[in-house]
């Protein structure tokens, strides 16, 4: 039997797009240009254009989308790494908009990342718009509109980069899924404390405090 022809650059139909990503949003995937087309520029001038973020895989643009309570997630917990990874001088973390090329073609955004200063160009911050960089640790806050067939080829595409840590942040559930591998993670409950492992010791975080509601100052 002949095997399966593959959708070639330019001939990617709502089947394969749906094949590839699982059941995921249309309006996530940039039709313009075509899928199977898209290269970095057009991550860059679509951001440039738009402040809009769209990760790259296989040529296709799939659009990074988050909510406000996942956003605001991220910050804190990019806000509590780095109030860790500061004053130890351990290296850079980036937040929502911090675009990182895994490999070629390949563009990733994590909500938040960790970056060794052993892992950057001469040591110093990257000036290019997507370094080519793969992070220690890489974050990403679910959302709705994120498929487990997504979710599952980012966290490869982490690993396969050279990430040693990811965390999957489900703020629904109010847990944190640890990854040491792709393989299997460990879910951690809102009774539970997340740390650092291998990456950063010494950090740790009682998910309680990451998923406990903000109180307004009484009248």
């Amino acid at each position: 039997m002949a095997a399966p022809t593959l959708p070639s650059r330019t001939q990617w139909t709502v089947a394969d797009l749906l094949a590839r990503f699982g059941p995921i949003l249309a309006a996530r995937i940039r039709t313009n240009p075509a899928p199977g087309t898209a290269t970095e520029a057009d991550v860059i001038e679509i951001h440039n254009r738009e402040k809009r973020l769209y990760e790259l895989v296989d040529g296709i643009l799939v659009e990074k989308t988050m909510g406000y309570h996942e956003s605001y997630l991220a910050l804190l917990l990019g806000h509590l790494l780095n109030s860790f990874v500061i004053p130890r001088r351990l290296g850079l973390v980036a937040g929502e908009a911090g675009m990182l090329r895994l490999a070629a073609g390949l563009v990733r955004i994590p909500d938040v990342s960790f970056v060794s200063w052993d892992r950057l160009p001469d040591r110093q911050i990257p000036r290019e718009p997507i370094p080519h960089l793969a992070p220690d640790l890489a974050v990403e806050v679910l959302s709705a509109s994120n498929t487990p067939k997504e979710m599952d080829e980012k966290l490869h595409d982490y690993f396969a980069a050279g990430a040693k840590l990811v965390w999957y942040v489900d703020p629904a559930a109010k847990t944190v899924t640890v990854f040491i591998r792709p393989e299997k993670g460990m879910i951690l409950r809102e009774n539970q404390t997340l740390d650092g492992g291998s990456v950063l010791p010494g950090f740790s975080l009682r998910l309680a405090e990451l998923f406990a509601e903000p109180a307004p100052p009484k009248p």
